[in-house]
């Protein structure tokens, strides 16, 4: 299972937030390269980043903050937040980041996925973002009437990389994994999914490789690496 370590940028620094709600943040590192290079030297495989004011607003609004982290480690980089159009994919794939979040647009426009996934394999994955049963959209603002597996089957046989499948209900709260929302997902598709939302403990990681059915890929660790409620020696142990 791969562990992503997660970046979440608001107004140029690292903060986590209590479910999507920005003006819940709290403030972790002023410089989030400096936290990229903690991730990468704590021995991650990837990073997690997702600009939080661009979610919100449609646009890239932390992009001297993500090009400061692309140029401060090696490892590879997935990145979501306010990416809406084919150009501003490739944008990003041409900065080098290694794989493209969709969201809102994954809902509202899902050619453009289907495109984007056809144009750079492997290198896009769909957000699904879960509130009270329903995907949520425009940086958990706004939510559609879908339910995610409904999403997510749209994108089946369209070359998506990957599944972020977020838990909005406990996104930043330290409850724990709702296990079952996650093994619905992976059961439900051939996609590989990346559990996110709600990571208290290294049981969750051990829980998640527990379970019967398909694999879950990996997961997202957030407020519960930051406070020290979870290390990363013994969140890659458990995941290996």
């Amino acid at each position: 299972m791969i562990l992503y370590p997660a970046i979440d940028l608001k107004d140029g620094v690292c903060v986590r937030v209590l479910h999507g709600d920005l003006g819940k943040a709290t403030v972790f590192n002023t410089s989030p390269a400096d936290q990229a290079r903690t991730f990468a030297d704590a021995g991650f495989h990837w990073i997690h980043v997702v600009d939080l004011n661009g979610a919100v607003e449609g646009r890239a609004v932390n992009a001297d903050a993500v090009k400061a982290i692309l140029g401060a480690v090696s490892i590879p980089v997935q990145l979501g937040g306010g990416i809406r159009t084919l150009a501003d994919i490739e944008r990003w794939i041409e900065a080098g980041v290694s794989r493209v979040i969709l969201g809102t647009v994954a809902v509202r426009e899902p050619e453009i996925v289907r495109e984007a996934a056809r144009q750079f394999p492997e290198q896009i994955a769909v957000s699904v973002d879960v509130r009270a049963g329903k995907v949520a959209v425009q940086g958990w603002t706004e939510d559609s009437d879908l339910d995610a597996v409904t999403v997510a089957k749209q994108f089946e046989d369209a070359g998506v990389g990957a599944l972020i499948v977020t838990d909005i209900d406990r996104d930043g709260a330290l409850m724990g994994f709702n296990v079952e929302v996650f093994g619905a997902m992976a059961d439900a598709v051939s996609i590989p999914v990346i559990a996110a939302g709600g990571l208290a403990s290294v049981k969750d990681i051990e829980k998640l490789k527990a379970r019967e059915g398909r694999p879950i890929s990996g997961a997202v660790l957030g407020r519960a690496l930051y406070t020290g409620a979870i290390t990363a020696d013994e969140a890659l142990r458990a995941a290996a």
